[in-house]
């Protein structure tokens, strides 16, 4: 699959202002259960950033919440995934095995409401042994994962077939390239990621702030996207979406791509104690 989607198009609302998350913090990232409707949302624990601690939302498709899990010492939640297996169970990839607050492998676990996970209780995976933050993507799509990862500090970011990460088979890496082009200011921070296909997904940029962001210029959140097989970056654009919100953070992109398919842009807002998030997509270039 090589179609990929058109940055330069407006984006429409989906979901507005939510304030139905378990913390009241930031989302990170989100990812889609496309046969149940499930809305899985990561966010950080109020305190819990140093020590990995996040929370995680199962909602549905209104943006209700329908449970929780306690994910202690995880990571910081930049990206996650979820993987409909072939004996019908879902699983749910997230960063895992936490220092400095970000994720050294990546795991898979089952949803369970009110359930709390710490390392023991999960089978951590390091498949770039020696690297630091690594946060997974899942593109059903393709039947893809990618981990974004860090090694000597630089961020790259490597793919493979789902079934062979599964199987531990980290041999044979579909792509390996390192991360380009996220936003025209290389100090503004990364925001999130998502596979989709033959490309990946970047969001960068930062909350509103009266003297470097302010509001009136409606942001300088940026859209990427880069070809796996080149590491090329492809298309940059400056989003606008949501351009309204008081904070206007950007925070996490993910694909659904059943019944039309759509990149997707988190962003929160809201005082501190007091976040909302909203959910904004693009749809795919005809």
């Amino acid at each position: 699959m090589t179609d990929r989607f058109d940055l330069t198009t407006p984006a429409e609302r989906w979901l507005w202002k939510k304030d139905t998350l378990k913390e009241p913090t930031l989302l990170q990232s989100f990812a889609f259960d496309e046969v149940h409707q499930h809305l899985y949302v990561l966010q950080l624990r109020r305190g819990g950033g140093a020590a990995g601690d996040l929370c995680l939302n199962r909602l549905d498709y209104r943006g209700k919440r329908l449970g929780h899990m306690w994910l202690r010492g995880f990571g910081h939640g930049v990206s996650m995934g979820v993987q409909h297996a072939s004996d019908g169970t879902v699983w749910i990839w997230t960063e895992a095995d936490a220092r400095d607050g970000y994720g050294r492998g990546v795991t898979r676990f089952r949803f369970f409401d009110g359930a709390v996970r710490t390392r023991e209780h999960v089978k951590v995976r390091h498949p770039i042994p020696g690297s630091t933050s690594n946060q997974p993507s899942v593109c059903m799509a393709s039947h893809r994962i990618a981990v974004r990862h860090r090694v000597d500090g630089a961020p790259r970011y490597r793919v493979w077939d789902l079934d062979a990460f599964v199987a531990r088979d980290y041999s044979t890496p579909i792509a390996d390239f390192p991360q380009t082009g996220a936003h025209p200011d290389p100090r503004i921070p990364f925001q999130g990621y998502a596979l989709y296909g033959d490309h990946v997904y970047q969001l960068a940029g930062t909350a509103y702030d009266a003297k470097t962001n302010p509001p009136a210029r409606r942001g300088n959140a940026h859209l990427s996207c880069l070809d796996i097989r080149t590491g090329e970056l492809i298309d940059r654009q400056r989003t606008v979406a949501g351009y309204s919100l008081d904070h206007r953070e950007p925070e996490g992109l993910a694909v659904r791509h059943r019944s039309g398919a759509r990149l997707c842009l988190g962003l929160g807002s809201g005082r501190v104690g007091e976040r909302r998030f909203s959910i904004y997509f693009k749809p795919r270039a005809s």
